[in-house]
């Protein structure tokens, strides 16, 4: 799950397949305006390429014990960079869980999977988030979050959360929910922000991928 930070979200009233809804960006300092939308195939390409690798100075410590965990933010040096594999397929946001195209041009029935992206005043991809419903849970999946390096701090990410917020409304949903590594700490910060707690983990999700050692934390944040 990539890092964002705060900005101006989009409207909560905004359809996601509705009219594209342009966000200014916040300060500091002058920048693009955003358009949140869902996704279309001439995206894909320019989704692919977003670059969702991270630096960061501190990490979440996990450590599990008899009866139950301890979590904490620790200082790491030096920073640790942590670049995502490119062939991952469970972070692969053009097929939903049913292997249909989560893109398209915005049509269907609300609870498909769905891509949202960010398009600066140029028209190109500054970020995407890919979402899926679960509908025994009433539960609105994040699988994926990222926002291309040069548009960080300018809240695109808090764009995309809100417009995948507005989607889960539309479906029903009670709840968002991500997953995201201990060692993301700026993801987890972000999400903080943005509404959402703690609420699982796994210590052993990660174990036989590039990523073992590495917990997986579990945040959701009510629809209301």
């Amino acid at each position: 799950m990539e890092p964002t930070t705060t900005g101006t979200p989009a409207p909560a009233s905004a359809s996601s397949a509705g009219t594209p809804v342009p966000v200014p960006a916040p300060a500091p300092g002058p920048g693009p305006a955003y358009v949140f939308r869902v996704a279309r195939p001439e995206d894909d390409d320019a989704i692919g390429a977003v670059d969702g690798s991270f630096t960061t100075g501190t990490v979440f410590e996990v450590v599990a014990r008899e009866d139950g965990f301890a979590l904490r933010e620790v200082a790491v040096e030096p920073p640790l960079t942590k670049v995502f594999p490119d062939d991952d397929p469970e972070d692969d946001p053009e097929d939903g869980e049913d292997g249909e195209d989560g893109g398209g041009d915005g049509a269907g029935d609300a609870g498909g999977p769905r891509v949202f992206v960010a398009a600066d005043g140029d028209g190109a991809v500054a970020g995407y988030a890919a979402v899926s419903y679960s509908a025994w849970n009433r539960r609105l999946v994040v699988e994926d979050i990222e926002v291309v390096p040069g548009h960080r701090g300018r809240g695109v990410g808090r764009g995309l959360m809100e417009r995948a917020a507005a989607y889960a409304r539309e479906c029903g949903a009670a709840h968002l929910w991500l997953e995201v590594s201990n060692v993301n700490a700026p993801a987890v910060r972000a999400y903080r922000r943005m509404g959402f707690t703690l609420c699982g983990l796994d210590v052993s999700l990660y174990d036989g991928t590039a990523s073992r050692g590495e917990f997986a934390l579990y945040m959701s944040r009510p629809c209301s």
